[in-house]
């Protein structure tokens, strides 16, 4: 990892599902799970894509962790995925406790300013919060130093294929039956332009309510939607309608030529049974 701080830390959402399943299997004695974070860094990011528990035992006096553990785990992880490196590790809790530091010192020999993450899996505030740190050096120079843990904005990073996997998800929450069928292509196109007709509902409401002064305007959305317009493809409507019959067409022929190779192939088989 780079060295400097981290000007902001993504999260993708199976590395928090991986901290859930390891508290959820830990040992009925133990309070709390640790593991490492992989991941990458460009630029003041840090993207933390995966993770691993870590076995250890903790009292209230001392903390034991299985490093050797933790190494071999790391080496098999970078055999596969060899792009990602330790970024940090994670705790499970709302806050950061007395033995984090004594952890923390460990990263810190594996990687430069390592993240740590905490997750709330006690829903103290009624939601899973989760948070990150790095540590800084506080104190006199060359006089009794101490260390804090200073909070890294972090936010979810979702892949076109993670938001799938979660919209999937989100429809059980409310429902008594935790099992759904997948949907059709059409019902996700459906699902979609409902979303983003909803999505620019909102916007527009937003912009007649600051043209009519009901609210103040923002500088910061004001850009974004900027942004927004000057990305849509500017083209007439004809154009438009020839794009879209020439992209359908190209569908219709795909869906010819699979059908024709199936038929190929079914008919093969029957003359291979007969000869």
């Amino acid at each position: 990892m780079a060295s400097g701080r981290a000007k902001k830390v993504l999260i993708h959402p199976v590395v928090l599902f991986s901290i859930v399943d390891a508290y959820e299997r830990r040992n009925e004695e133990a309070k709390r799970v640790i593991g490492t974070l992989l991941g990458v860094v460009d630029k003041g990011l840090v993207e933390v894509k995966s993770c691993f528990g870590v076995p250890h035992n903790e009292s209230a006096d001392e903390v034991a962790v299985e490093l050797e553990y933790a190494k071999s785990m790391y080496e098999l992880a970078n055999k596969a995925n060899p792009k990602e490196q330790i970024v940090g590790w994670y705790a499970t809790g709302p806050d950061v406790t007395e033995h984090s530091l004594l952890i923390h010192e460990y990263y810190s020999r594996e990687t430069n300013n390592p993240i740590h993450l905490t997750v709330d899996t006690t829903l103290k505030n009624l939601k899973m919060a989760y948070k990150a740190y790095q540590s800084v050096k506080m104190g006199v120079p060359e006089k009794t130093e101490g260390t804090i843990f200073s909070q890294v904005p972090c936010e979810i990073k979702l892949t076109a294929s993670e938001k799938v996997g979660i919209d999937v998800l989100q429809r059980t929450k409310f429902a008594s039956k935790k099992t759904v069928s997948l949907i059709s292509d059409m019902q996700h196109v459906t699902s979609a332009t409902d979303d983003l007709s909803s999505m620019l509902g909102d916007v527009i409401n937003y912009i007649e309510a600051v043209m009519d002064g009901k609210i103040t305007a923002d500088n910061n959305v004001g850009r974004e939607l900027k942004n927004f317009v000057d990305a849509v493809p500017k083209m007439t409507p004809e154009e438009f309608e020839a794009m879209l019959n020439s992209n359908m067409q190209d569908l219709l022929m795909i869906v010819y030529l699979s059908k024709v190779c199936k038929t190929q192939l079914a008919l093969g088989e029957k003359l291979t049974a007969v000869l």
